[in-house]
């Protein structure tokens, strides 16, 4: 055999177990992300007010979602509450307890299939539930009165879609105007479902919380188009009966879950800089509900609360992130004093971080889960709760186990979370991958991995994955989530770094093969750190800001730049500027995936073809995927499964390559 022949025979031997090894690594990728896409998801749980029954709603794989209701003492009970008929795929949840507990409201669509309604149900065995709308439009958050007379409901008539920008907006064609649909303030009567908007017809509600007596409403507002007026509401009251909004507060920031004193004379509610709607951190405020000065509760707070709730007029029981945990507090509100009640490495939700308690404040239901447990419901005592469903009792992890991280940057501490590859072996060098949250207001949390974008996964091939919570992040307190106005790129990177740097030192990471990804503000700083270094070997940028001086007129949320730039880009396009990609263009030479959904609203498709572009251009390795009709969040299974998978075999070429 001639030394050409045996180095043809080499060279097919060795391309067939590249080939073989990278079906392998495709084919174990999928099953990984199957096992995610398996997990049994819910939605919302609440407790009833007086303590002793649990509502949940469980997400269908398939589509759909159904109601269950059982005693807290025995989850065994479990009843399904269900509008559609056996063997529909119906949408139900949007769950709320009466005042008394003995009846429940909740939102269906088995009247008509992507149509909600509002049904009403006893919350023990009955016949069918009642069914009160017969709107057109979006449904959202209902709320019994105090006296369960009346539900009170977020109703956007005629809206094409979903309210919230991270659905797939709306395609535009034609002459394109702006047509303004306003989520009002609506009142359904419990006996006879007869509806009426009570919110003006010029503002967009966002939250509300009912006053104690009944006869008045604490609402965040404000005029015109709903996505991007949110970050500046006012918090306002409004009269049952309808009428104008009082302004009773207008904030420097932004605001979130207004709730009213037991007495009926404050207002509490959350305020500080927060980049997205539903994704709430700051410090604890209250205000006389008559209007005037806002008292900051928690000025020097290392955290974040996310929900709060009266406990009576003196006492407020709040949902934090802290230092990449989450805990429980009660918060004494004329001394200020904080008594941390419950903390752990998981996450608590009952929907959008909130946890659900009694009306008493004794006891609670939760979703938890963490990187060791899926999510599953628990109720009970604060702490103390005891388990209601076993939906995932076979789910296990299919990564290594997660390290808490710190270090200092520029004088600060930082936090992050490390998941070890899943047969870690000290002795061995591994490649890893740095996953940068959205937001930036945000967090990295001690989570079950979603489907959705999950670079877990991939510690199951092998890799080391590093979440770092930078500036600008949840977790330290409202003065580190404000530490990157007019700063993007800059601290925040030098944080990451940081702590990449410190996990290098301490675990054993091949320097040489790490690689970043990201979505969203996460896809921006993808894109900015290849822009900025070339210690990143591969890069994947999902749905990322490339160029903040053309995105500032594409996106439908504008207005939440004005805080962290200090300017509209048309007033000081300089601070844009400085922070954007492709100014920085020439600098690129990492290989990068480029991904995200046509009907993109907070980080349009042209932001990630603009990068893709000049990137194919300058001769980089590149690739570019656009998925059909998907909004800021790919909600679609396939193309989900195909992000990981793609995600996967780009890290590979690049980080597992001798």
């Amino acid at each position: 055999m001639t030394h050409s022949t045996k180095f043809s025979v080499l060279s097919s031997i060795l391309i067939l177990s590249a080939i073989a090894t990278a079906q392998t690594s495709r084919t174990s990728v999928e099953a990984a992300v199957n096992q995610l896409l398996a997990v049994q998801q819910y939605a919302q749980t609440v407790i009833s007010p007086d303590g002793a029954s649990v509502a949940w709603v469980e997400e269908a794989p398939a589509g759909g979602s159904a109601i269950y209701v059982a005693a807290v003492n025995s989850p065994s009970s479990r009843r399904k509450v269900a509008a559609g008929g056996a063997g529909m795929a119906t949408a139900e949840g949007h769950v709320v307890w009466s005042a008394n507990s003995k009846q429940i409201a909740f939102l269906s669509d088995a009247d008509m299939h992507g149509q909600l309604q509002l049904y009403v149900a006893d919350a023990q065995p009955s016949a069918k539930p009642r069914k009160l709308t017969s709107l057109t439009g979006f449904l959202d958050h209902p709320a019994w009165s105090p006296d369960g007379r009346t539900i009170a409901i977020l109703f956007t008539e005629n809206s094409p879609r979903a309210a919230g920008p991270l659905v797939a907006m709306t395609v535009e064609t034609g002459v394109i105007e702006s047509r303004i649909y306003e989520q009002r303030l609506t009142l359904v009567d419990a006996a006879t479902g007869q509806a009426r908007q009570i919110s003006p017809p010029d503002m967009y509600v966002y939250e509300f919380d009912w006053s104690p007596d009944g006869k008045n409403f604490a609402v965040t507002a404000a005029r015109g188009e709903g996505d991007s007026q949110w970050y500046v509401a006012q918090l306002y009251t409004l009269a049952a009966s309808g009428g104008a909004m009082k302004s009773i507060y207008k904030p420097k920031l932004q605001l979130a879950v207004p709730k009213w004193s037991p007495d009926g004379k404050s207002i509490a509610f959350i305020g500080g800089i927060m980049s997205d709607e539903g994704s709430t951190g700051g410090d604890i405020f209250v205000v006389p509900a008559s209007g005037g000065e806002a008292r900051n509760l928690t000025p020097n707070l290392h955290a974040s609360p996310t929900w709060l709730k009266w406990l009576d007029s003196g006492r407020i029981v709040f949902v934090q992130r802290a230092d990449g945990m989450f805990g429980i507090a009660h918060l004494d509100v004329a001394s200020g004093t904080i008594t941390s009640v419950w903390s752990g490495a998981e996450v608590l939700n009952a929907n959008d971080d909130r946890v659900s308690f009694s009306a008493d404040g004794k006891m609670s239901a939760v979703i938890r889960h963490s990187f060791s447990q899926a999510p599953e419901v628990w109720a009970g005592p604060i702490g103390s709760w005891s388990q209601v469903t076993h939906n995932n009792a076979q789910q296990k992890p299919n990564w290594g186990e997660a390290r808490g991280i710190h270090w200092i940057t520029d004088d600060a501490q930082v936090q992050g979370w490390l998941l070890l590859p899943k047969d870690y072996d000290p002795k061995l060098r591994y490649p890893m991958v740095v996953l940068v949250h959205g937001g930036p207001g945000g967090s990295n949390d001690a989570a079950w991995p979603e489907a959705f974008f999950s670079p877990a996964v991939l510690s199951g091939e092998g890799y080391f994955i590093f979440y770092p919570n930078p500036r600008g992040s949840f977790g330290q307190g409202e003065s580190f989530t404000a530490a990157n106005v007019k700063d993007f790129g800059y601290g925040d990177f030098r944080d990451i770094l940081g702590g990449v740097d410190q996990v290098v030192k301490e675990f054993p990471v091949d320097n040489g093969r790490i690689g970043i990804t990201g979505w969203s503000y996460g896809g921006y700083m993808t894109m900015w750190a290849v822009t900025q270094t070339q210690r990143f070997k591969a890069a994947v940028a999902g749905a990322g800001l490339s160029n903040w001086q053309s995105y500032y007129g594409e996106n439908d949320i504008d207005e939440w730049m004005i805080p962290f730039f200090g300017a509209s880009v048309y007033d000081d396009a300089a601070v844009y500027a400085k922070s954007s990609p492709m100014n920085f263009i020439q600098n690129v030479k990492t290989p990068t995936l480029v991904l995200v959904g046509d009907r993109d609203g907070e980080v349009p498709e042209p932001q990630s073809r603009e990068f893709w572009h000049a990137l194919k251009t300058r001769g980089v390795e590149t690739q570019f995927v656009i998925y059909p009709a998907e909004g800021h969040h790919i909600a679609q299974p396939d193309h989900q499964r195909d992000i990981v998978v793609r995600m996967a075999a780009w890290f590979d070429k690049y980080l597992k390559a001798k």
